[in-house]
């Protein structure tokens, strides 16, 4: 394993590694104005939700690790404590890109990247009119990391106003994963498409699951079973009772008499499909 103390590599290094390893990172599309009222966009990945009571974002556009200067957005919102968040999905994201281009003070990246500006109702700063989701902010505090080239700066927001699109609401009024399509930032010049990797994991604590430590041993040393397996498979309340088992196993007599690891690789496949019940059931044929 490569072990680095980052005062011992550029910054320059150390913010690629770092990149590449802490995502992939959703986006705030950062809008602004200057003092004068001039309008400013740009996309910054250090960002995320942090409570809902009250509402908080935090991003960051941390200082420029070239030349150490700092981004209009932050000049901006130092001057007029008002940003307007907008999320990114796939539709957008290559207008998106092109906002981020580094253009001169005063430059309206909304007409540079050919998006829609949309009035305000709490702040001054313009929505993204294509976004799906658009929010107003009022910034409580900035905090800053450091004053050299790579440092954060972090603003602290208070959602003050929500927009919806309503094409991506589910029939429920719920935000619908897919239909809302984002996208986040990784290394380098990747992307990811956030619709195309979605899996569900039943959460922990809606239930007491077992815990891998109750699983036999046998099935806890397994050469074929992966630890996410084993993790599948201790999230469960209870085992099957022994009735579960045997009517199982007159459904399915193939699985009689099978040597261990064919076991186990017949209950992946069931795994595989989260049907983790089933897995269990075969596990715990004699």
């Amino acid at each position: 394993m490569l072990s680095i103390n980052p005062k011992e590599i550029t910054t320059q290094k150390l913010h690629s590694y770092l990149l590449g390893a802490i995502a992939p990172r959703p986006i705030a599309f950062a809008s602004t104005v200057d003092a004068d009222g001039n309008p400013n966009l740009s996309p910054f990945s250090f960002f995320n939700i942090f409570g809902a009571n009250p509402p908080i974002l935090i991003f960051s556009p941390a200082r420029r690790v070239k030349d150490n200067t700092t981004k209009h957005t932050l000049e901006n919102v130092l001057a007029t404590k008002e940003v307007v968040i907008n999320v990114v999905n796939y539709a957008m994201v290559q207008q998106m890109s092109l906002s981020s281009t580094e253009y001169p003070q005063g430059v309206n990246e909304f007409e540079k990247a050919g998006f829609t500006m949309l009035a305000s109702e709490r702040v001054k700063p313009f929505r993204v009119a294509e976004s799906p989701v658009q929010l107003e902010c009022k910034v409580n505090d900035v905090i800053f990391t450091g004053d050299e080239g790579g440092a954060g700066n972090l603003i602290i927001c208070q959602v003050v106003k929500v927009h919806i699109s309503e094409d991506v609401l589910a029939e429920d009024g719920s935000i619908d994963q897919h239909k809302i399509d984002l996208v986040a930032r990784a290394g380098g010049s990747f992307y990811t498409r956030a619709k195309e990797g979605f899996f569900e994991i039943p959460k922990p604590v809606s239930t007491l699951g077992i815990g891998v430590d109750k699983i036999p041993l046998e099935i806890r040393n397994s050469t074929v079973l992966t630890g996410n397996n084993l993790g599948m498979l201790g999230n469960v309340e209870q085992l099957p009772t022994e009735a579960d088992v045997n009517n199982f196993k007159k459904d399915h007599l193939e699985f009689i008499g099978l040597e261990t690891t064919k076991k186990h690789t017949f209950a992946q496949e069931y795994l595989k499909k989260n049907d983790v019940e089933s897995a269990w059931k075969v596990l715990l044929l004699n």
